[in-house]
C-alpha cells in the first residue's frame, strides 16, 4: 500500500469511529511510524510502506480507533513549543494552559531581573507549567507540586529533558501540607482539577476514559479546588505577590465570589482564544 492509500483507507476507519479530524489524525500517526514531518508526507504519496512499517501504522490506527488520545499514543505533546511526555497518569496539556503560561512569566519578567523570585506550581502533573517558568526566567527558582508519585516521576522525567531539574524543586503530597511553613513565593500557579464530579462521565471517550479522574474531577461544583486555593494559600504569598489560575468554563464570578470572601483582591480574568473567561489573577489585600 502507497502512503496516500493507507491515509484515506485509515482516516475513512477514524471518521467512522467518531475520532475529530480523522485525516489530520491519520497523518500524524504515519509521520510518526516514518519519522517524516507531516508536511514530508505530501511529498511521498507513491512511497510503498514495508510490512514493518504498515504493521506498526495498523496498530497506532486502531488504538486511535479506540480514542486512546494521541498524545498517548504519540507519547508526547507540544507544549509552550517544547516536546512534554505524558501518559495516562498525567494530564494533557491543553491550549488554554499555555495561555496560563504566557500570562505568568509576563509577570515575572516585568519584575526586578536581578532579584531571585520563587514561583508555585501547584497541582504541577507533566511538569510543563514548571518547566516553561524555569526556562523563560532565568531569574526565578520553582517548586512543583502534585498530589500523585507517578506525575511527579514524570515531570522530572520532562525537566530533565529540558535540562531544567536543577532549577525546579518536586514534592509530593495533599495540598501545600509537603511545603515548608516559612516559604513564600512572588506566584503562585495552578492549573486545578474543575471538572464537576458528575460532568466527567459526560466527557469525551479520549478524556473520560483515558485521563486521570484526579486532574479533571473538581468536587460535586468544580471549585473544590478553588475553595482550598483561596483559603490555604494565602500565607504562602508574597505581599506583591499573585495568585494566576485557569477556570472551567463559566466558573468566572463563582471563583471570583469565593476569592472575594477571603479578602484577596482580584485583579483580572482574562478571556482565551474563544472568548471564554479562562485566566483568573489576584492578589493579597494592600
Amino acid at each position: 500500500m502507497t502512503v496516500l492509500e493507507v491515509i484515506q483507507r485509515s482516516s475513512d476507519f477514524l471518521a467512522q469511529k467518531g475520532v475529530d479530524s480523522p485525516r489530520l489524525q491519520t497523518e500524524l500517526l504515519l509521520a510518526h511510524v516514518l519519522r517524516l514531518p507531516r508536511l514530508q508526507l505530501y511529498l511521498n504519496f507513491e512511497r510503498v510502506l514495508t510490512q514493518e512499517e504498515l504493521k506498526q501504522f495498523r496498530e497506532l490506527v486502531r488504538r486511535r480507533g479506540q480514542r486512546q488520545p494521541l498524545q498517548h499514543i504519540l507519547g508526547s505533546t507540544s507544549f509552550c513549543g517544547l516536546e512534554m511526555a505524558v501518559s495516562p497518569k498525567v494530564l494533557i496539556p491543553r491550549p488554554e494552559t499555555e495561555l496560563l503560561a504566557e500570562r505568568a512569566w509576563a509577570f515575572l519578567q516585568q519584575q526586578d531581573s536581578l532579584s531571585a523570585q520563587s514561583v508555585l506550581d501547584f497541582g504541577t502533573g507533566s511538569g510543563c507549567l514548571a518547566i516553561v517558568l524555569a526556562l523563560k526566567c532565568p531569574q526565578i527558582v520553582v517548586h512543583a507540586l502534585d498530589l500523585s508519585t507517578e506525575a511527579i516521576g514524570l515531570a522530572r522525567e520532562n525537566a530533565d529533558r529540558h535540562h531544567a531539574s536543577h532549577r525546579i524543586a518536586f514534592y509530593t503530597g495533599d495540598g501545600f501540607a509537603p511545603l515548608s511553613r516559612d516559604l513564600r513565593f512572588d506566584l503562585i500557579v495552578s492549573n486545578p482539577p474543575y471538572i464537576p464530579s458528575a460532568a466527567i462521565e459526560h466527557l469525551e471517550a479520549e478524556v473520560r476514559a483515558h485521563e486521570p479522574r484526579l486532574a479533571l474531577d473538581g468536587g460535586a461544583d468544580g471549585l473544590q479546588f478553588y475553595r482550598r486555593l483561596a483559603a490555604d494559600a494565602w500565607p504562602f504569598l508574597q505581599p506583591a505577590g499573585r495568585i494566576m489560575l485557569e477556570l472551567g468554563d463559566e466558573q468566572a464570578e463563582a471563583v471570583r465570589e469565593i476569592f472575594t470572601r477571603q479578602k484577596w483582591i482580584v485583579e483580572a480574568v482574562e478571556p482565551d482564544y474563544t472568548g471564554r473567561s479562562r485566566i483568573f489573577v489576584a492578589s493579597l489585600p494592600k
